[in-house]
């Protein structure tokens, strides 16, 4: 078996210390080497052994290091990534990728140049809902899609305490956040649509930054609208599908994000699985006949894209997340704002 990858990560807030150290820790593809920490030196609470760096340049000099994560401010991303690519290491960006086409382009050849794998964490395309979805639509269940609702609502009253994630600048703000999961996910099931219409605005007064957007993507022969908003008590369902045969409907309910907050580890066989009363609804005509019944959900499992990445790097297969899906995503983020600016349908260029 190959040596373990010599991973570290360019934070241990929460993304680090919930999305990405317990999968580093439990994969034996992978061993959590080092972490990148400021100020506060909390790493070794929860790790023993593992390496703390006071900066970036003293973590990036470390040639034990194949793996750097980058999961800082969004705004960071481009420098940060192409520091860690020219100093010769794979790199693992959070979502999203960069706050602009242009910088992900960059990155992607600059990639390719140093003979480096990127790949961007979009790890809800292993959420146990958007898999169930998926095998609906794989199995043509509801016939041809006619339209689409994927929503990402919450009920925040207050600020967030990452102050970066609250102050305008290059990637703030709910679209870059959570949008960038719906849009990955509308592409994977649908390709990159014809055009877009967007209304992206705050709603609450305390807010400096996007907290609700509203996409409508166009494509030949369907709609698909992307939803997200702060001011939801009581939300709608997640997933909406309408087909020329029946629907069907999906709440948000994978466990893992909420299973990970409360420290735990993803090494159980029931690890990503749903409660059973988390069903979708589906409404339908199978064999021609009308069929109302609920669905099972699928299991999700982030370490499957850890699975992925290992073997990227370590026998060339193909990385989990394709970079040039992650830029798309922005593409799609970059008209939606000039849609909403503009108040017009904004065409999608192909890349």
């Amino acid at each position: 078996m190959s040596q373990p990858i010599q991973s570290a990560i360019c934070s241990f807030g929460m993304s680090g210390r919930v999305f990405h150290a317990p999968f580093l820790y439990v994969h034996n593809g992978f061993n959590f080497y080092g972490a990148w920490e400021r100020s506060k030196k909390a790493v070794h609470e929860f790790y023993d052994g593992v390496k703390s760096f006071s900066t970036l340049e003293e973590m990036l000099a470390d040639d034990a290091i194949e793996l750097v994560i980058v999961n800082t401010p969004n705004y960071t991303h481009y420098d940060y990534t192409k520091k860690a690519l020219l100093a010769n290491k794979h790199v693992l960006v959070e979502k999203p990728f960069v706050p602009a086409v242009a910088e992900g382009i960059d990155l992607v050849e600059l990639a390719a140049r140093q003979g480096k794998i990127l790949t961007v964490y979009h790890n809800r395309r292993f959420d146990s809902d958007f898999r169930t979805i998926r095998q609906v639509l794989d199995k043509k269940l509801l016939g041809d899609i006619a339209e689409a609702e994927i929503h990402f609502d919450r009920f925040k009253e207050e600020l967030s305490p990452k102050v970066h994630k609250e102050t305008p600048g290059p990637g703030t703000g709910v679209l870059y956040d959570l949008g960038s999961h719906l849009i990955d996910q509308a592409l994977q099931l649908f390709g990159m649509p014809d055009a877009v219409f967007a209304d992206i605005t705050n709603l609450r007064p305390i807010s400096l930054v996007d907290d609700y957007f509203e996409i409508l993507l166009y494509y030949p022969t369907k709609r698909v609208r992307i939803k997200s908003t702060y001011v939801a008590r009581e939300p709608v369902p997640s997933y909406v599908f309408h087909g020329t045969k029946g629907s069907f409907l999906k709440d948000r309910t994978d466990v893992q994000e909420n299973d990970l907050l409360a420290g735990k580890l993803p090494e159980r066989e029931n690890w990503g699985i749903e409660p059973a009363n988390e069903k979708g609804l589906l409404h339908t005509e199978i064999d021609e006949a009308v069929v109302k019944k609920s669905i099972d959900s699928l299991q999700g499992n982030y370490l499957e894209f850890y699975d992925g990445l290992h073997d990227a790097i370590r026998n060339k297969g193909t990385v989990p997340v394709d970079a040039n899906d992650a830029i798309n995503v922005i593409r799609i983020i970059e008209a939606a704002f000039k849609s909403s600016k503009e108040r017009r349908v904004v065409e999608i260029k192909s890349s």
